[in-house]
C-alpha cells in the first residue's frame, strides 16, 4: 500500500460529491446528455481499450459502482449484493441493462487482477470491470457523483452508492450498493419501467420480503449484512454456510471475528485464515457492526440453526420451505 493516504483505503465506496443527485431520486428536469459525460478511454477485465460515453454509456440502461479490489470493508459486500442482482435480473443484464464497477485504484487494479477479482463473484456477462487512467477515474467518479466528498478519515460515513441510469432519457438515480438485493432489484424494474425482475417473481412481494415490518435486529442485520455471501442451511455461497456456526465455534472468537475479521486475518489467527483460504480469498468485510449488533445477530443465527434442527419429520412431507 505505497503511498496512499489513510483515508484513502477506509473510503472504499464513495460519498457523493455532486449535489446533482439526491437518494432515491432522479434529476429533475435536468437532462444529462453527451456534453456532460466524459468520452474517457477505460480497459475491461479482458483488456479491451473502450471509450466511456460512446461505448459504454450512450442508448443504454447502466447500473455504475465504485470499487477498488483489495477494499476490505464495503467493496466485497457491494459485489456480492449486486451478483445477486445480476442472478435475479437474469437476461436482462448485457441486453436490458449493463453493468459497470469502476476501480478507483488503477494502478493496482490491472486488468487481470479485476478478471480474477470478477470471477471470484461469480460475475455474468453484460457486468464490466474497469480501469483507466487514475486521472480519467477521478473525471468520471465526479462527473458521475460517485466520488468521495472529502479524503477525510471516516470510517463509518461511506456510503456505498449505486447509480443507475438510463442515457436516452437522462434519468439518472442514486441507491445504496448494499442494499437487499430483492430491494434494489424492485427498485431497477420500477425505475426503468420494466414489467417484472424475473419470471413468476411478483414485484409486490419482493417488496414485502426486501422491507420486513416486524423484524427482529438480528434478522434485519442477517439479511442486511450476511445473506448476500452466506446461508443459514442454504450450503455454501461466496462465504460458508452458517447453520450451527454457533456451536461450531467459540462465542468469544465468533464476537471477534464479527467486530475484526480484517484485523484477525493480519494477525494470523488460524481459522481466519483456513476460512480466507477455503473461500476463494474472498475476505470477509469489516461491517462496522457494534457490541449490541454482534449479541443480536449471534442469537439470530443459534435461534435459526435450532429451529433448522428440529422438525425433521415435518421436513421430508415437503411442509417446510425454508426461503
Amino acid at each position: 500500500m505505497k503511498g496512499k493516504p489513510r483515508g484513502w483505503m477506509r473510503a472504499c465506496a464513495v460519498i457523493a460529491g455532486a449535489a446533482l443527485f439526491s437518494a432515491g431520486q432522479g434529476i429533475a428536469g435536468n437532462r444529462l446528455g453527451a456534453d456532460y459525460f466524459p468520452n474517457v478511454k477505460l480497459i475491461t477485465q479482458d483488456g479491451v481499450p473502450v471509450r466511456f460515453y460512446d461505448d459504454l454509456l450512450k442508448g443504454k440502461s447502466v447500473a455504475i459502482d465504485v470499487i477498488y479490489t483489495s477494499c476490505t470493508d464495503e467493496c466485497p459486500l457491494e459485489t456480492a449484493r449486486l451478483a445477486q442482482v445480476q442472478q435475479l435480473l437474469g437476461d436482462r443484464v448485457g441486453k436490458d441493462i449493463f453493468f459497470y464497477s469502476i476501480s478507483i485504484d488503477p494502478e493496482h487494479d490491472t486488468p487481470a487482477v479485476l478478471k480474477a477479482y470478477a470471477k471470484k463473484f461469480g460475475v455474468g456477462p453484460g457486468w464490466l470491470f474497469l480501469t483507466g487512467k487514475k486521472s480519467d477515474i477521478a473525471l468520471l467518479t465526479k462527473k458521475l457523483g460517485l466520488s468521495r466528498a472529502s479524503d477525510a478519515d471516516n470510517k463509518d460515513g461511506h456510503a456505498s452508492s449505486l447509480m443507475i441510469g438510463n442515457e436516452p432519457s437522462g434519468q439518472w438515480m442514486r441507491n445504496s450498493a448494499v442494499d437487499n438485493p430483492r430491494f434494489l432489484t424492485v427498485t431497477m424494474n420500477n425505475f426503468f419501467g420494466w414489467k417484472s425482475g424475473a419470471p413468476g417473481d411478483n414485484p409486490a412481494m419482493n417488496y414485502a420480503e426486501a422491507r420486513p415490518l416486524t423484524v427482529s435486529n438480528g434478522q434485519f442485520l442477517y439479511q442486511s449484512r450476511c445473506s448476500a455471501c452466506h446461508t443459514i442451511g442454504g450450503g455454501d455461497r461466496i462465504g460458508p454456510d452458517l447453520s450451527g456456526v454457533t456451536s461450531r465455534r467459540g462465542r468469544a472468537w465468533l464476537a471477534r471475528y464479527l467486530e475484526q475479521p480484517d484485523k484477525m486475518l493480519s494477525e494470523g489467527d488460524p481459522i481466519a485464515t483456513q476460512l480466507f483460504n477455503q473461500y476463494n480469498k474472498v475476505q470477509m468485510p469489516n461491517l462496522h457492526l457494534g457490541g449490541a449488533d454482534v449479541t443480536a445477530l449471534l442469537s439470530y443465527l443459534e435461534e435459526q440453526s435450532n429451529a433448522r434442527t428440529e422438525p425433521m419429520a415435518g421436513k421430508e412431507s415437503g411442509h417446510h420451505h425454508h426461503h
